[in-house]
């Protein structure tokens, strides 16, 4: 009866009755190679890894995360980004203590989606990992506008000087996103990080375009 009123569909494919079938659970789960180092067009410095591509199933679950408000796609998108910052402890590519810092975001975007989902996706992920925490500690000053459509130089230029510490910071940090596209905002976050003092060992997107 409640499907009648409130038709339940996978987030990724649209199956009918479920949030998330097997097989977009499948083709989100993080594969033993995984993350991959990839190249930005704007070069942040550090390494950049992303879980996959900005397609399919996993395109789909952050587009409906973030734009239509299915925040029971939070978990699933989690439990990807807790296999690939596992992955990274394992590798020695970062190491405990650990600061996670999701990447900024627009006031007005957080509050049309009822708070921030990369910070949301970082804290699922992370909870109950020792040594790690979670620090919303960057944030988008006024005037920045939405990235969708700009060419890799508009981005930079948009992003400079337009990214700021919120938050005093730990050492050692690791950036999170769900999506890395020209890598501008990366770059601009990175390097508030390094003038704030705090020594940014990667970025980790959940997907890269």
């Amino acid at each position: 009866m409640l499907d009648l009123v409130l038709p339940l569909e996978c987030g990724g494919c649209g199956a009918p009755s479920t949030r998330w079938c097997p097989a977009c659970a499948q083709e989100l789960a993080v594969k033993p190679d995984q993350p991959h180092v990839i190249t930005p067009r704007i070069d942040p410095g550090v390494p950049v890894l992303s879980l996959g591509r900005y397609a399919g199933s996993r395109r789909e679950a952050i587009v409906a995360v973030k734009e239509h408000g299915r925040a029971d796609l939070i978990a699933p998108l989690a439990v990807a980004l807790r296999a690939g910052l596992q992955r990274l402890l394992a590798w020695g590519v970062v190491g405990t203590p650990l600061t996670i810092v999701p990447a900024p975001t627009r006031r007005s975007a957080a509050r049309r989606r009822g708070g921030d989902p990369v910070t949301r996706m970082a804290r699922t992920a992370t909870a109950g990992m020792g040594g790690i925490e979670v620090v919303q500690a960057l944030r988008l000053r006024s005037m920045v506008r939405d990235s969708v459509g700009l060419s890799s130089a508009d981005r930079q230029r948009n992003i400079a000087g337009r990214v700021k510490i919120i938050k005093p910071v730990a050492a050692n940090v690791l950036v999170v996103d769900d999506i890395v596209t020209t890598g501008a905002t990366a770059a601009e976050s990175v390097r508030v990080l390094h003038i704030a003092g705090a020594h940014a060992a990667g970025v980790l997107a959940i997907a890269n375009a």
